[in-house]
């Protein structure tokens, strides 16, 4: 019956919408067939030829059995009847307007923003339902802080790229708080070839408050990702995905500014913020034994109402023990 309850609520209320994370771990085409593992994603939109928005994302990812023993993993709702991995996540995410050459606020366009979040989960599968939970907690702070301005800065001078002006003016220091509940649900699909699934996301919280909710394919040759077991039948995987989302806005402090600090020199007027946008993910993911690869190209629609689409592409290294 709590199982029930979990689904449908957050079901019911993100049917009409939906928005990912930007870094997405804990979905069913992620799944590594394994309770212990490493992985490390990497997202920029020089994969796109672009430079600005969605700039930068990476994340650290450790599962283990024995991060069910944290304290923060016990805040974190477990519905019965489903089978959990745990772990723990370094986010960093950076954010710019349009132009990085500028020493003025650039007015109508996104304001620079970073943040570093650690981010503590529990993804649950139960396999009679065919269906997948997930929870989390992200705790950090947004703002300089978060040292995005050293981080661009320090990848332009690699890539010898022109060094970027205009991070005096980003989001000012705060607090980041914010919870995470979504679903997975099989719909179609004999679960080793394709696989076709509805997903709804809520996230609550200082960073964003926003409910998410879409559809998602998968087509190759795979481990069943709604099984229990952990014995991989398939050694080698190698499939594509594919994933549409729609999104609600409630507030995002990335435009916005933080919600306790109000000092931030430049923000997006609430008027401004696109209040429903859509998303578009694919990409191929191939897993070699306890060797995980894969490769994203993301669509983003106007995030406030001068801005502009967006797009982003993204790897990922993961290794299972």
């Amino acid at each position: 019956m709590a199982n029930r309850f979990y689904f449908s609520a957050v079901l019911i209320i993100c049917c009409f919408s939906t928005k990912a994370q930007l870094i997405e771990n804990t979905a069913s085409f992620r799944n590594i067939q394994s309770k212990k593992y490493f992985r490390f994603h990497y997202d920029n939109d020089f994969f796109t030829k672009a430079d600005y928005y969605y700039s930068q994302g990476i994340m650290l990812e450790y599962v283990n059995p024995g991060v069910k023993k944290f304290i923060l993993t016990k805040l974190l709702p477990q519905p019965k009847g489903y089978f959990y991995k745990y772990g723990v996540g370094l986010n960093l995410l950076g954010y710019t307007p349009t132009s990085t050459e500028s020493d003025n606020i650039l007015y109508e366009d996104r304001p620079y923003a970073s943040c570093i979040i650690l981010k503590t989960f529990a993804a649950g599968i139960n396999e009679t339902k065919k269906q997948r939970f997930y929870a989390a907690l992200n705790a950090g702070i947004i703002g300089p802080a978060a040292l995005g301005k050293q981080i661009q800065t320090n990848i332009h001078r690699w890539l010898k790229n022109p060094l970027p002006h205009g991070w005096q003016y980003q989001i000012k220091n705060d607090a980041v708080i914010n919870y995470t509940l979504g679903t997975e649900k099989k719909l179609t699909g004999d679960g080793n070839h394709f696989l076709a699934n509805g997903l709804a996301e809520i996230q609550a919280g200082t960073l964003n408050d926003r409910v998410s909710g879409g559809f998602n394919f998968i087509a190759g040759n795979f481990n069943n990702p709604f099984v229990n077991s952990l014995s991989s039948t398939k050694k080698i995987e190698y499939y594509f995905y594919g994933q549409a989302k729609a999104n609600i806005i409630g507030y995002d402090a990335a435009m916005q500014g933080g919600i306790f600090n109000r000092s931030s020199p430049y923000i997006i007027a609430a008027k401004d913020i696109s209040r429903i946008t859509f998303q578009a993910d694919a990409g191929v993911i191939v897993n070699f034994k306890k060797v995980f690869f894969s490769y994203t190209q993301s669509f983003l629609t106007k995030e406030f109402r001068t801005g502009l689409y967006h797009r982003w592409g993204g790897v990922s290294l993961g290794v299972g023990f």
